[in-house]
């Protein structure tokens, strides 16, 4: 799978510790010959959910993960996505408008819940 990395990302990752970073990459509508996503580091999946469920962000287009010891980086998106709908789905409310675009792009559910 080939990932699209701007030349603006990972401006702080750790070197050689064994962790899983998590990045959040944010559109402001940026041009894209400039940096069209603004990343923002975070060192665990539930912060990550729970950040994207609080507003943190304004328009989260992608969520990376990466681990720095064993070099791997995977596009964990949709298990976000899916996660954040099931809490919604859970607490019976809706998917909140900030991220609404977020979970249909990634779990093929239009804002209405009908299968995109």
């Amino acid at each position: 799978m080939a990932v699209h990395m701007p030349n603006c990302l990972l401006t702080g990752v750790p070197y050689g510790a064994d962790q899983t970073v998590y990045l959040v990459f944010d559109s402001f509508g940026a041009s894209r010959s400039d940096c069209p996503e603004k990343e923002i580091e975070r060192d665990d999946l539930e912060t990550i959910i729970s950040d994207l469920l609080t507003g943190q962000f304004n328009a989260p287009v992608r969520v990376m993960a990466f681990n720095t010891l064993e070099h791997w980086i995977e596009d964990v998106s949709n298990q976000v996505a899916e996660e954040i709908q099931a809490r919604c789905d859970i607490d019976s409310v809706s998917v909140p408008e900030h991220v609404r675009n977020f979970v249909a792009s990634h779990t093929g559910f239009a804002a209405s819940g009908a299968l995109m």
